[in-house]
């Protein structure tokens, strides 16, 4: 597997545009912390927003891996470019004749996946801790490490999303096509939502337990909005007399569908492979 891994990390690295893209990623991951800078100043209102608490532990967890899995697109299009280009540079069909499988080559897709998830998880992980230890108001070790299943619902949220970039990247062979059909498929997706819940079911739960269901849906669930959560808007709420019914924590439920749909995408990935002639 480390042959495997190897082989694909340094296709990437030789690719300018994926290593710029993955750099670019990581880069963006870091301005997190530049939020922590960002203050407003209007009229008698002022906002600072390391002062509004969304760096004190444990809420740091959820904002962050909420933030950081909107920059994933980034990624993706590596992922998708990763497999667009075994078919536009041959480099596919020649790993195939130099002995390799199909089956180890979408194995070393796989596995680049997770390495990709895994750096992105430890990357946020640890520019967490060091923001929160800054910035919280809360460091006993009990109240730190009290939300890291969000960490856990990041990693399977990208391994997730990146399953099936790989899949439209084997299903088109173009990767910006592959990209607009996941734009594509994201608008399908929010369009049967509002049908089931607000046309075909308005008045029950049921549209609602179908689209966790669905891929990017089930990916959304794992980590909600954590906006809300805060005081200020909780206060603001309150005022307005809107009652905060949100659960905003991690189901268990949408990890297990976010694995399936992670294995399902990988082994019709290699289905697809395996039947398509190269």
């Amino acid at each position: 597997m480390k042959r495997l891994l190897s082989i694909e990390l340094q296709k990437i690295w030789m690719n300018k545009a994926s290593k710029v893209l993955t750099l670019c990623y990581f880069i963006l991951l870091s301005f997190i912390a530049l939020i922590a800078s960002i203050k407003f100043e209007i009229g008698a209102i002022k906002l600072h927003f390391a002062e509004m608490g969304i760096f004190n532990f444990p809420f740091i967890w959820h904002f962050n891996t909420y933030i950081a899995a909107w920059l994933k697109f980034f990624l993706a299009i590596v992922i998708v470019s990763m497999m667009a280009n075994e078919y536009s540079y041959g480099t596919l069909k020649q790993n195939l004749i130099d002995g390799m499988s199909k089956k180890e080559f979408i194995l070393s897709k796989f596995l680049t996946i997770i390495v990709f998830a895994l750096c992105s998880t430890i990357f946020v992980f640890v520019l967490s801790l060091i923001l929160g230890y800054s910035f919280s108001s809360y460091t006993e070790i009990s109240i730190v490490f009290s939300g890291l299943e969000y960490i856990i619902a990041f990693f399977v949220k990208l391994v997730g999303f990146f399953s099936f970039c790989l899949f439209l990247g084997i299903l088109v062979k173009r990767s910006a096509f592959a990209i607009g059909f996941l734009f594509i498929w994201g608008i399908i997706e929010s369009i049967a939502k509002g049908l089931l819940v607000f046309q075909i079911f308005p008045d029950s739960k049921i549209g609602g337990y179908i689209t966790q269901f669905f891929p990017l849906e089930s990916m959304s669930n794992l980590i909600v909005e954590p906006f809300t959560r805060l005081n200020l808007i909780k206060n603001i709420g309150t005022q307005l007399g809107v009652d905060d019914i949100k659960d905003y924590g991690v189901p268990f439920s949408a990890i297990v569908i976010v694995l399936a749909w992670s294995f399902i995408f990988t082994a019709l990935s290699y289905k697809l492979l395996k039947k398509r002639d190269l």
